[in-house]
């Protein structure tokens, strides 16, 4: 009996020792809402993984700089005119293909204009025709393809329409409206954007087709969620690396474009300096050796810029994609 009282008075005494070792669980809202929070962020995470990419930082920078540069030259000490033709002060003799020198920094053209303030007011008129064009594209493709892609009742339409335009060679419509309108800046990017959309919406329409079926956006329709909002929120973040790829390669085509039109003779007047214009002068001359500068530094700038687009783009499809994201 003792014995028996004693295993009792040990059990209880061990019941209150585990007692005082371990604490009764509480539950705190506050605790559990800051468990479930995640500072995630898609555009901050996007820009940490850009940013690991030494080589697109290197050209980002520098095509930054050049476009700063561009657009500020003309209000820099010491700048000539892009279409002032120099003479000598004493024979009035037009100083044409002098070679760089600390006056003109690029040289002298055929009919001796500064090559540097050319190049730079060419870049900017460049740059303004793919800007324009680059963004055209972007919004019209973007939209065209996402109702291409979703709204099954308009794809036999928009698919005849798609077949009908691209069945012309794009290179033939630049030709033909440059030539019946006035050859212009305007002129220009009108005849790039009338069919510039097509790639981009068909590149959409493809990736829309793909997701549009999955369980979430099937969950959006039965919820009688609108056409609009169903491609604004579920559809296009999906597509958010591909697309900016697209846009930043759109840019450097319309440029090249630009160039075409002016190496066959359909492009800006001579009067309005543009890389392209640039270029065909330089080819003019790019047999003679001592001339070759004419052709070296605008295409050097052309190719910087188109270089650095394509490598931002492609840097930048990558580090948009959440599988990417730590």
């Amino acid at each position: 009996m003792i014995s028996k009282c004693s295993k009792l008075e040990n059990s209880i005494s061990s019941t209150e020792n585990m007692d005082n070792l371990f604490k009764r669980a509480t539950f705190d809202n506050s605790a559990a809402e800051k468990t479930g929070y995640s500072n995630y962020s898609y555009w901050a995470s996007t820009w940490k993984v850009f940013v690991k990419n030494k080589v697109a930082m290197f050209f980002m920078v520098m095509l930054i700089t050049l476009l700063l540069f561009t657009f500020i030259q003309p209000f820099l000490p010491g700048q000539k005119s892009p279409t002032t033709i120099y003479t000598d002060p004493q024979t009035e003799i037009q100083l044409r293909n002098l070679e760089p020198n600390s006056e003109f920094w690029f040289g002298t053209n055929t009919i001796g204009q500064d090559l540097w303030s050319r190049i730079w007011s060419g870049t900017r008129t460049s740059m303004l025709i793919g800007l324009a064009v680059g963004i055209w594209d972007a919004v019209i493709g973007i939209i065209v393809g996402s109702l291409w892609g979703y709204v099954r009742s308009l794809d036999p339409f928009i698919t005849q329409v798609y077949n009908v335009l691209n069945n012309i060679p794009s290179s033939i419509i630049l030709i033909l409206v440059s030539y019946i309108l006035k050859p212009s800046v305007t002129t220009i990017i009108f005849a790039m954007c009338l069919t510039g959309w097509l790639p981009t919406a068909r590149f959409v329409r493809n990736q829309v087709v793909i997701i549009r079926d999955r369980e979430f956006n099937l969950a959006s329709r039965c919820l009688g969620t609108p056409t609009k909002r169903v491609i604004t929120k579920n559809l296009l973040p999906q597509l958010v690396s591909v697309i900016m790829m697209r846009i930043a390669l759109a840019i450097p085509a319309a440029i090249g474009h630009e160039v075409f039109l002016t190496y066959i003779g359909l492009g800006l007047p001579v009067s309005t300096p543009s890389l392209g214009n640039l270029v065909n002068e330089g080819r003019m001359v790019m047999m003679s050796p001592s001339l070759r500068y004419q052709l070296i530094f605008p295409a050097a700038v052309l190719s910087l810029i188109t270089v650095s687009f394509y490598i931002m783009g492609n840097s930048f499809a990558d580090a948009a994609d959440p599988k990417n994201h730590i």
